[in-house]
């Protein structure tokens, strides 16, 4: 498997949504919000923005795909009143294209975006169940440590992990704090 990565357009909808439904971890109100997410960014990307796309997007997506099919996607952004905090919202991959490298190719991706706005911090919230150990993994190898742990928040048992990884380190502060970097 070939893997690329590149951002999503409004007609990738279907393609996200067969993703997330295949992914056999989300249930129906979770995949409400993935597709309100993507209809959110369809509506804001290119000429959909209300100002004509000068703003910055609350939400961005990219996908992974394998020649032309999208075999996965991830949806990021950044956190609101905030300094440069970031985050990562959704990654999914089609079942039959994981272990292929189609996360770690979206990760890489995200990530090097940025690294180059610069961004300093990067906040992952995910379950504690045993169906999502593997997620957890994928990230752990990727340098995310646990940050936070609200018990029993998505329900009795279930956990709401935080994890974050630093994208950069922040040498001074300063009025220009975009300008202090190692």
């Amino acid at each position: 498997m070939e893997i690329r990565v590149e951002p999503l357009r409004a007609s990738h909808r279907p393609h996200v949504e067969k993703i997330v439904r295949a992914a056999g971890v989300f249930n129906e109100g979770e995949i409400g919000v993935a597709l309100e997410l993507f209809d959110s960014f369809a509506a804001d990307s290119g000429t959909g923005a209300a100002d004509g796309g000068k703003r910055a997007l609350d939400y961005e997506f990219i996908g992974a795909f394998d020649a032309e099919r999208l075999v996965g996607y991830a949806c990021f952004g950044a956190t609101p009143s905030t300094d440069r905090t970031y985050d990562l919202y959704w990654i999914a991959v089609h079942p039959d294209a994981q272990h292929a490298g189609a996360g770690s190719a979206l990760m890489r991706a995200v990530e090097r975006q940025l690294v180059a706005r610069p961004a300093r911090l990067m906040i992952v919230e995910t379950s504690s169940r045993d169906d999502y150990a593997p997620t957890r993994r994928f990230y752990n190898k990727r340098g995310y440590e646990e940050a936070a742990r609200l018990r029993d928040f998505y329900a009795p048992g279930d956990d709401r992990v935080v994890l974050s990884k630093r994208m950069g380190a922040v040498v001074e502060h300063s009025s220009f704090p975009h300008d202090a970097y190692e």
